[in-house]
């Protein structure tokens, strides 16, 4: 009999709970203003909402003015926003994520690193070794891949690995070649972050990377996101695009909305590749927020003679950059030969990205 009484409570229960999430889905508001708008008028209807207590995320782009409105909506009427002149429309937001929703910044981000734009029609490629290993080996590999037509050098200095006894990095000592392999060749640098006590080391880093790893590690993404710098976030192993999506909310709430998205393929039950590059993600990714979304075909793979035609294909999916391993003895390397390229065979995949980005009408930095 109880358990009778149990099972007829819980799909009330259930539904009580479903609604009472759509509900806090839903507590958002974004409001189009009108084109001819008086300025005056406008900062007149902003500080009445302000009073309110919402905060307003305001984004004006080159056809439309946007008022989007974070906090507790419900007791706003439509009617009552859609009566004040200044107003074209307002509707309701059901995303848990705003300041990457491109409802609320329906423009393309571009983000600036170092002169080296990323977004908005902007093409980047981002290129170098998994691991510094050397002086010799960084400062080579960032002459060839700057020769090749790179923007920006990657690589890394302190290695998340899946065994404790794998090569972990040149940790502090690695960031410093990198800054030498900068000097060298003018390129702006990435590398990647683990935890928040090594922030203070990347204060000369141009775009600091949070792996693939760390994507749902809340402190760090917090942390990165108190600091201006650039950050390029790449999507989990296992994560959805929506859990993508909310991890980049988390540094923009902080402040920083310099943020970069990077596809780098996901665990699925395939066993011939390391992951499957989700090339449709990328297409989704850009309905579903304004930030550039870049595409790591490297790890997706983990075979280096996959990596120039996956390349290919994420041009044509509307990547707007690519992050690409390159060793100069991808035999010898200590980190993830066995999916990098040689200097020759980067020049090769180059020469043909340089036509095919410029194809499908953007820009190659």
């Amino acid at each position: 009999s109880l358990t009778l009484q149990a099972a007829a409570k819980e799909p009330v229960s259930l539904a009580v709970s479903q609604d009472r999430k759509r509900q806090r889905r839903q507590n958002t508001m974004i409001i189009v203003l009108k084109q001819d708008a008086p300025d005056v008028q406008v900062r007149e209807f902003c500080h009445e909402l302000e009073d309110m207590g919402l905060q307003i995320n305001d984004s004006k782009g080159s056809d439309t003015h946007i008022l989007g409105l974070i906090g507790d909506t419900k007791a706003i009427a439509e009617s009552w926003v859609l009566a004040n002149p200044v107003v074209e429309t307002c509707r309701r937001v059901s995303e848990p994520y705003k300041k990457a929703n491109r409802k609320f910044h329906p423009d393309d981000s571009v983000i600036d690193v170092e002169g080296v734009k990323i977004g908005g029609g902007n093409f980047a490629v981002i290129a170098g070794p998994c691991s510094i290993e050397s002086e010799e080996q960084i400062t080579y590999c960032a002459q060839r891949v700057k020769a090749a037509g790179a923007s920006l050098l990657r690589g890394g200095a302190f290695k998340p690995r899946t065994s404790p006894y794998s090569f972990q990095g040149m940790r502090s000592e690695g960031l410093d070649l990198l800054k030498l392999a900068r000097r060298a060749t003018g390129s702006p640098i990435v590398t990647e972050i683990m935890n928040t006590e090594h922030l203070p080391l990347f204060e000369n880093v141009d775009l600091i990377q949070v792996g693939a790893r760390n994507m749902q590690n809340f402190e760090l993404l917090k942390a990165v996101g108190r600091q201006k710098k650039p950050v390029l976030l790449k999507r989990g192993l296992a994560n959805t695009l929506e859990e993508f999506v909310m991890s980049a909310e988390y540094i923009m709430a902080e402040g920083n909305e310099n943020v970069i998205l990077c596809e780098r393929g996901i665990r699925t039950f395939e066993t011939s590749m390391r992951n499957t590059l989700d090339l449709a993600g990328v297409v989704m990714l850009h309905k579903m927020t304004h930030l550039p979304v870049v595409v790591d075909p490297s790890h997706a793979c983990g075979h280096a003679w996959m990596v120039p035609e996956l390349a290919k294909a994420a041009v044509a999916a509307g990547a707007d950059g690519l992050m690409i391993e390159v060793h100069n003895n991808p035999a010898k390397a200590k980190c993830d030969g066995a999916q990098s390229l040689t200097p020759d065979q980067f020049d090769e995949l180059m020469q043909f990205i340089g036509k095919e980005v410029e194809f499908f009408g953007k820009k190659m930095n």
